[in-house]
């Protein structure tokens, strides 16, 4: 472990722009990873990861609807709306918020899931489709890959979201709509 003294203050900053973490979580994690800005990530996720946890017990009683819509040719074919959901209304109205809920409907636009999770899915549903559970997870919006960055999944996004914001995030509800459909 090296000392806190001998991190560069350069590698604080490029690990905070990179992650949105706090300075002083930057600082403690690269102290801890011995100056490896890549386990100094890793840390940090785990952390996110449980603080995510500690927060997901949390009334999420604001947010926002977000609507997207896919142009082809110059005609809106396929529109998505989004319920996402945090704990105050400051957050909603955050940069980081509204970024995730814009990105939240153009995933369901162009992926076009089915459940928020695997465990939202209708067990009748899964039944009468004789659905696997590979299949049920592909078309839950959490697991999905992240269309703009397919290291992550969706549930992913959210989680460093919620780090970012220190409220618990989740997505209520979601509706998809293609022209002819």
């Amino acid at each position: 472990m090296t000392a806190a003294n001998d991190i560069p203050i350069e590698a604080v900053k490029a690990l905070r722009e990179e992650t949105g973490a706090g300075i002083m979580d930057c600082k403690r994690a690269l102290t801890e990873a011995g100056g490896d800005a890549e386990k100094a990530k890793d840390i940090l996720r785990q952390r996110g990861l449980e603080s995510a946890e500690r927060r997901a017990g949390r009334e999420t009683s604001q947010g926002l609807v977000q609507a997207y819509v896919h142009t082809s040719g110059g005609v809106g074919r396929i529109g998505a709306l989004v319920e996402v959901n945090c704990e105050t209304d400051f957050v909603a109205r955050s940069d980081e918020f509204q970024a995730l809920a814009r990105h939240l409907a153009q995933q369901v636009a162009a992926m076009n899931p089915r459940f928020i999770s695997k465990e939202d899915a209708p067990p009748e549903v899964i039944a009468a489709e004789r659905l696997s559970p590979e299949e049920v997870e592909a078309q839950s919006l959490l697991s999905q890959p992240f269309i703009r960055d397919n290291s992550r999944t969706v549930a992913q996004l959210i989680t460093e979201v919620v780090q970012k914001t220190g409220e618990n995030v989740r997505v209520r509800r979601f509706a998809r709509f293609e022209l002819g459909r």
